[in-house]
């Protein structure tokens, strides 16, 4: 059971099927994202949330169906041109380099959203954007206090931030979180929570997360899915409230991806 369309989304999804052999990892999921909102995706275990991610950030081509940003066709774009249009993606493991300071770490992000990246030799004014860039990644991830330290030095929670901070230095419009506050304590989740927020400020986010409390305290829509398919979506309520997704799964003791 779905909302009314949202007018003008950031991005959608028609009829969006993956398929690994015999197994339906999504089936025909039709999804529309508002602009400037925090959307949840839930569901129990293999209920196909990360794969959906995946599809969305061009890690995988989808079986069938579209996807659309901004009303352009990216069914089949590659991770990086992905990136480059303004879609931003996080891991559920940090996806760092250790060796490198938190500064040297949000600089290969915010290379990486220029025009032939990999050109070494470029104008004065590139280097500049490129510092530009990094500086706001520092300060969005709340990291400029650590721009000199390397990564590998920092806790579990800074290093989740810095791989944020990476991606914020491409300047996404909409960003992809899989499981941002897997593996950390109370202290450092409350941390993520706040700073999610602030991000949500303006950002649109798509956000998977097993933390139920923190799910329901940023979401402003949530999508439940079963078994690669959508099961209900609507206001955070709504799907609190629900018995159907009761059933599914706030009552499943296995919450894993």
């Amino acid at each position: 059971m779905s909302e009314p369309e949202i007018k003008d989304p950031i991005l959608r999804t028609e009829y969006l099927c993956k398929h690994f052999g015999g197994l339906q990892a999504t089936h025909e999921v039709s999804l529309s994202f508002e602009r400037g909102k925090v959307h949840g995706i839930l569901g129990p275990n293999g209920a196909g949330k990360t794969t959906l991610i995946n599809l969305l950030s061009g890690e995988l081509i989808p079986s069938s169906g579209k996807i659309f940003f901004k009303e352009y066709d990216i069914t089949a774009a590659t991770p990086d041109k992905v990136s480059r249009i303004g879609i931003g993606r996080s891991f559920q493991k940090t996806n760092i380099f250790p060796q490198f300071t938190c500064f040297q770490n949000c600089w290969v992000g915010a290379q990486s959203r220029l025009p032939s990246s990999m050109r070494f030799f470029r104008p004065a004014r590139h280097l500049r954007e490129v510092h530009r860039r990094t500086d706001r990644a520092l300060e969005l991830c709340g990291l400029s206090a650590r721009r000199n330290t390397p990564a590998a030095a920092m806790s579990y929670g800074e290093q989740r931030q810095l791989e944020l901070g990476m991606m914020l230095a491409t300047e996404p419009e909409l960003l992809l979180l899989d499981e941002p506050l897997a593996g950390m304590g109370s202290e450092e989740s409350a941390q993520m929570t706040a700073l999610l927020r602030e991000l949500a400020r303006e950002h649109t986010l798509i956000l998977v997360e097993h933390d139920m409390d923190a799910v329901f305290a940023l979401a402003d829509r949530l999508t439940v899915m079963v078994e690669g398919a959508e099961l209900e979506t609507g206001p955070v309520e709504q799907i609190r409230n629900s018995q159907a997704v009761q059933e599914a799964y706030l009552g499943d003791s296995e919450e894993a991806a």
